[in-house]
């Protein structure tokens, strides 16, 4: 059975490989805009529901991993920044204050005939407490480019985000993208016949 990852995330594949997974990348093309669920768990189990259906869909005989993260602030989703204006504010907001981020993870196993065998999902969060940040600090960062492309604007791996980043309460590689610790645990009890060849060829 082959393994599947559902994201063009360098991110979650970076992760996945870490672990000595063996898998082959398939991104969906779902449209995650249509989306619009006030709750962070609801919309992150939604959205990697979708993708993973979607990728599923294409494949016989594997097992589908799919993932969305988001950054909360106050009950706020806090998404990819329009602009660097956009940026600032997020950044601004993060400033001296506690948010969170939340990953959904999609899990299916698709049978030779293609049809979903089984599936099951779960939502990780982290609480992620910034520093207070000088608005010449936001702007450096901004001009480097990388807040651009993430949700909350920052990185917390390999970036300069991670020094915004005053504690953490909860997984740190939930922030990066993925919850490696919950996936083996649920691949290990919801997946038992496979999560023997996923892990440790045990």
């Amino acid at each position: 059975m082959k393994v599947v990852l559902a994201s063009s995330s360098p991110r979650r594949a970076k992760l996945l490989k870490q672990i000595n997974l063996s898998f082959v990348v398939d991104p969906s093309d779902v449209d995650e805009n249509g989306t619009n669920l006030p709750d962070p768990v609801d919309l992150v189990e939604h959205l990697a529901m979708l993708k993973g259906r979607d990728v599923a869909a294409r494949h016989k005989d594997a097992f589908i991993i799919a993932a969305d993260t988001i950054v909360s602030l106050n009950d706020e989703i806090l998404g990819k920044p329009e602009d660097e204006e956009d940026a600032f504010e997020t950044l601004k907001t993060l400033s001296d204050n506690t948010h969170q981020v939340y990953t959904g993870v999609f899990l299916c196993s698709v049978d030779q005939s293609g049809n979903i065998s089984k599936e099951f999902s779960f939502t990780e969060r982290t609480n992620v407490t910034f520093g207070a940040l000088t608005d010449s600090e936001i702007n450096h960062y901004i001009s480097t480019k990388s807040p651009m492309d993430k949700a909350g604007a920052y990185g917390i791996q390999d970036d300069l985000g991670s020094l915004f980043v005053k504690r953490i309460d909860g997984d740190y590689y939930n922030v990066v993208g993925f919850p490696l610790y919950a996936f083996y645990q649920h691949v290990k009890t919801s997946f038992p016949d496979l999560s023997k060849n996923l892990f440790f060829n045990a």
